[in-house]
């Protein structure tokens, strides 16, 4: 992972910039916040909640404009799939800005996941990707994921500790 995007013929690309109709992609806004350390080593998170105290160290984003209960039922459909690919982008502005434009951020990563039959994608507060298999809980929205909060871009978690708005983009591939 790093502050390029990369596509999966390696070649650099910048992340779409939006879902494009597409039930297979899901947007989620929030921002940064003051107690954002991504020292977590197993999990990354978003919330809803307009708060984050110093121990939440996997939360990289609070004020989230949408959980898992808004996603498409295609989408929360094809993530129960065993054999999918669950791509988190993570593309941040800069900290003074009000929106990251997805098509140009400061800053983005990737974190690769996998679906899994027990998902539910109903949580209505946060959304969490996982380095685990855990699947006992409404908020996990991949599995087995080859990185976590710890793993970010340090450039990356200085901008979100500063304020810096973020969008994860969620795009679920079935086609493996």
């Amino acid at each position: 992972m790093s502050d390029a995007e990369v596509d999966p013929d390696g070649d650099e690309a910048a992340p779409d910039t939006d879902a494009g109709g597409d039930d297979l992609v899901e947007i989620v806004r929030a921002t940064g916040h003051e107690h954002v350390t991504a020292e977590h080593a197993s999990t990354f998170e978003l919330t809803t909640d307009d708060w984050l105290t110093p121990a939440g160290d996997c939360i990289i984003g609070v004020e989230a404009d949408r959980t898992p209960r808004d996603f498409s039922a295609a989408f929360r459909e094809a993530c129960r799939d065993a054999a999918a690919t669950i791509t988190a982008t993570i593309a941040v502005g800069e900290p003074d800005g009000e929106a990251v434009d997805l098509a140009d951020p400061a800053h983005v990563d990737r974190i690769v996941g996998r679906g899994d039959p027990a998902l539910t994608l109903l949580d209505d507060r946060s959304m969490v990707g996982r380095t685990s298999d855990y699947t006992d809980d409404e908020r996990t929205i991949f599995v087995d994921a080859d990185g976590a909060a710890a793993d970010l871009s340090r450039d990356l978690v200085d901008a979100l500790a500063a304020g810096a708005p973020v969008a994860l983009r969620l795009d679920v591939d079935t086609t493996a």
